[in-house]
């Protein structure tokens, strides 16, 4: 049996429910970045934790509460990056839909450094569950 690498580990403590419990795993100048035509009042790069913590609250209200993620993969790549695979849901001007995205994650010097959210909004479609 293998040991897991040790960047799976420390996603696997990041609670997206309670950023300030797990707010150790990230560096003082940790920015997300997500990419979004299609909500331009979320699209952008956001600072810190508090910054993190502001994007979930922008797509919470987007979302009239309803976003969630569903991880569906999340791979190694030496030991600097990780790639998770999701699925979003979310309810958006009435419509509940479903959304495959990618984070890629930089961990540098065992804390979470910066992450990059792309979603593929070209092929959105209706919730199924």
């Amino acid at each position: 049996m293998s040991e897991q690498h040790p960047n799976l580990s420390l996603l696997q403590r990041l609670d997206l429910r309670n950023l300030a419990s797990c707010a150790d795993l990230f560096a003082e100048d940790f920015v997300w970045h997500f990419f979004n035509a299609n909500l331009p009042d979320v699209q952008g790069d956001y600072v810190g934790v508090a910054g993190l913590q502001s994007f979930f609250n922008k797509l919470g209200a987007a979302s009239a509460g309803t976003f969630s993620v569903e991880p569906v993969s999340i791979t190694p790549f030496g030991d600097e990056l990780v790639v998770t695979c999701v699925r979003d849901t979310m309810a958006l001007g009435g419509t509940s839909i479903e959304v495959d995205a990618v984070v890629v994650w930089r961990i540098v010097g065992g804390r979470l450094a910066e992450a990059w959210d792309i979603p593929a909004i070209n092929t959105a479609r209706p919730q199924t569950s």
